[in-house]
C-alpha cells in the first residue's frame, strides 16, 4: 500500500513539470528513489589528424589595385608675341600704317603701341578669323604684310612727301581718260570722260587723295595712281568714251533667261538683272574671301531688309535681298569707298546706291538668284 502511494506521489511531481519532455530524453522509473550517483569515466579522445593550431600572425595587407596617374593635357603653346601693348619702335610705326591701310588705325603714326593700336590688331585679328589677342604674332604679321604695301620712311613718320606727278593738270589722252573713269567709278567724277586734265579732275583727284590721306596736290603720283587702281576695275572702251550700253545677253548663265533673276558672275565681277531673257540693269559686284567664300549655284530671294544690319558682324548691309541662310545681294559702302581692296563676308556687295535701290523695287520674293563662274 505504502508503494502505491509513494508512486502516486512521484507521479504528480512529474505532471508539474515545464512542458513536455522531449521524446528522447529517458525518464526513471517511477519505483526509482534516489538516483545512484556514478564517478565520471575519463573519455579518451582519438589522435587529431589536423595540423597543430598556430597563434595568428599578422600577415600583410594584401597590395590594392593603383590606377596610373592621369597624364595632364598638354598646354596649348603659347604664340609669342612679335609686338605687343608698350612697345615702341620704328616696327610699330610699320604696323600702324600698314593697319592704317586697311583703315584699322587712324590719325597720326606715333611708334607707341597704345590702345588704338591694340583695338585696330584685334579689329583686322577678328576680321580675319585670326587669334583676336591684340598682339601681333607672326600668323598675324605675314596675313597683315600680304595685305599691304610696305610704307616708306615719310609715311612712317607723318612726312607727306608727294612723288612726282604722272599726270596733271594740262595732260590728255587715254591715261587720263582711264583715270576719269576710275575715279567716276567712286563718285569722285561727275559728266562726261573728256580725256583733258582741267580744274574738273584737279579737283576730284585733290577730293581722292585727301579721303586716303595721300599728300594733297591735284596730281596723280605713283602712289595715288596704285591706290585708285586697287580700288576700281579697268574701264572698258565705252566707259572711257561715255557709251551706254545696254547689257547683254551674251555670257549670261542659261538659266537667268527665264523669268526673273539677278544673274551674278563672278568671272566679270557683274550683276545682270534679267527679266524674261531681257537684261533690265548692270552693276559691279564683289564677293567673299577665300575664307568665307559666296556660295555658287541656284537660288531664289527668301526675303528682303532694307535698313538691315548684320547680328554676326554688326555692319549695314541697306537693301539686303537674302538668297542662301545669312548671304546677300546688297549695298556695301566699304565697296563703294575701297573698290576691290577687300572683300565681304560671303555676300555679293554693290557700289551703285542709285542702282540697288532701284534693283530692291524691283525684286520679289521668290525671284531666282543664280550665282556662277
Amino acid at each position: 500500500m505504502l508503494g502505491v502511494v509513494l508512486g502516486l506521489a512521484t507521479l504528480a511531481i512529474v505532471a508539474t513539470s515545464c512542458g513536455q519532455v522531449p521524446a528522447n530524453e529517458v525518464v526513471p522509473p517511477p519505483d526509482s528513489q534516489t538516483p545512484v550517483t556514478s564517478a565520471p569515466v575519463p573519455s579518451v579522445s582519438a589522435p587529431s589528424t589536423e595540423p597543430p593550431t598556430q597563434e595568428p600572425t599578422t600577415a600583410a595587407p594584401a597590395p590594392t589595385a593603383t590606377k596610373p596617374p592621369t597624364k595632364p593635357k598638354p598646354a596649348k603653346p603659347v604664340v609669342p608675341a612679335m609686338l605687343e601693348k608698350g612697345d615702341k619702335g620704328i616696327k610699330v610705326r610699320e604696323l600702324q600704317h600698314r593697319l592704317r591701310q586697311l583703315d584699322w588705325f587712324s590719325g597720326s603714326i606715333t611708334g607707341n603701341y597704345g590702345t588704338a593700336t591694340v583695338k585696330g590688331v584685334k579689329g583686322f585679328q577678328e576680321k580675319r578669323k585670326l587669334d583676336d589677342t591684340g598682339a601681333v604674332d607672326k600668323k598675324t604679321w605675314n596675313k597683315l604684310v600680304s595685305m599691304t604695301r610696305k610704307p616708306s620712311d615719310a609715311e612712317m613718320h607723318n612726312r607727306l612727301v608727294p612723288g612726282p606727278a604722272i599726270m596733271k593738270q594740262g595732260s590728255s589722252g587715254d591715261r587720263v581718260r582711264d583715270l576719269q573713269a576710275r575715279l567716276k567709278q567712286i563718285g569722285w567724277f561727275s559728266g562726261n570722260v573728256t580725256g583733258s586734265y582741267g580744274s574738273v579732275t584737279v579737283s576730284s583727284v585733290k577730293g581722292f587723295q585727301a579721303k586716303r590721306e595721300i599728300p594733297v596736290t591735284g596730281e596723280v603720283d605713283q602712289r595715288t595712281l596704285d591706290r585708285l587702281r586697287a580700288m576700281t576695275r579697268t574701264p572698258t572702251d565705252d566707259a572711257k568714251h561715255n557709251r551706254v550700253p545696254k547689257p547683254s545677253a551674251t555670257g549670261l548663265d542659261s538659266r537667268c533667261m527665264t523669268g526673273r533673276a539677278m544673274c551674278i558672275s563672278k568671272s566679270n565681277n557683274s550683276l545682270v538683272w534679267v527679266i524674261d531673257g531681257k537684261p533690265q540693269m548692270r552693276m559691279d559686284v564683289r564677293f567673299g574671301s577665300a575664307e568665307l567664300p559666296t556660295r555658287e549655284g541656284s537660288f531664289s530671294v527668301g526675303w528682303k531688309s532694307r535698313n538691315h544690319v548684320s547680328t554676326i558682324y554688326h555692319t549695314k548691309m541697306p537693301y539686303a535681298m537674302f538668297f542662301s541662310g545669312g548671304q546677300a545681294v546688297h549695298y556695301s559702302p566699304d565697296f563703294a569707298a575701297r573698290g576691290y581692296n577687300g572683300a565681304s563676308h560671303g555676300c555679293v556687295n554693290v557700289r551703285n546706291l542709285g542702282g540697288i535701290q532701284s534693283l530692291f523695287n524691283q525684286v520679289r520674293v521668290g525671284d531666282k538668284v543664280i550665282v556662277y563662274r
